[in-house]
């Protein structure tokens, strides 16, 4: 199996053709780890700061830019930038992470994992609440909600049936920018921790991990009846 592939999806079976064929597709993942107390982007598990969310596709971790969701319509300028995610307050803060993912893929499922509470130095944070959608959220997002997160552990999403129909099909939020290429769609993740306590000014520690799990839809085989069928070996 090739180690990595930037075409389509990746079928894997061990009986290829007839009524017992059995190929899958190959789920895929992507996460974030982030930390509070490392504030420079382009730093190992650089966790954001007040107004700037960290991008899950770059190693080391750094700024992430939130697009505009284009919802299906081209522009000959590309995408925009969205405004940035709301600056800390007093008693709420927000951090977060950006995804990017094929378009129309399958969201199987999202995790947030808390480690060391977050904290400002004085006052650690009593509920962080997860909102999983194309943009940055304050409330219900697109993709998903989560219970509040109140302690150390792992928190997964929980979808209404709108959101559970986003997720079986991401959408077409933001078009491919690079130049001489055939124009493409992505579909953007936004995770949004809403972080709360009284008097919390701007955190300077605590961690979390975000990770989300989906597969690839591949438009140039099979269809909604018989895929995964075709193959181009």
């Amino acid at each position: 199996m090739a180690r990595s592939t930037f075409e389509g999806p990746i079928l894997a079976a061990t009986q290829r053709f007839g009524s017992q064929r059995n190929a899958g597709t190959v789920e895929l993942v992507q996460n974030a780890f982030l930390d509070f107390s490392v504030t420079t982007p382009g730093t190992t598990n650089y966790g954001g700061a007040s107004g700037t969310f960290v991008s899950s596709n770059n190693i080391p971790n750094n700024t992430g830019t939130i697009w505009t969701p284009q919802n299906g319509v081209y522009s000959t300028s590309g995408p925009t930038v969205a405004s940035a995610p709301t600056a800390d307050a007093t008693g709420t803060n927000y951090r977060g992470a950006v995804f990017l993912i094929p378009y129309n893929s399958n969201i199987i499922d999202v995790i947030v994992d808390q480690g060391t509470t977050p904290t400002d130095g004085t006052n650690a944070v009593t509920s962080t609440q997860a909102y999983i959608s194309n943009n940055f959220a304050t409330s219900t997002g697109v993709y998903a909600t989560m219970a509040a997160i109140t302690a150390a552990g792992r928190t997964n999403a929980t979808y209404t049936a709108t959101q559970l129909d986003n997720a079986n099909g991401t959408l077409q939020d933001v078009q491919n920018i690079q130049p001489g290429q055939q124009p493409t769609w992505f579909s953007q993740v936004v995770v949004t921790l809403k972080m709360t306590v009284a008097s919390l000014t701007s955190v300077n520690a605590g961690q979390f991990n975000i990770t989300i799990r989906y597969t690839q839809a591949d438009p140039n085989i099979g269809n909604a009846t018989t895929y995964p069928y075709g193959n181009f070996d």
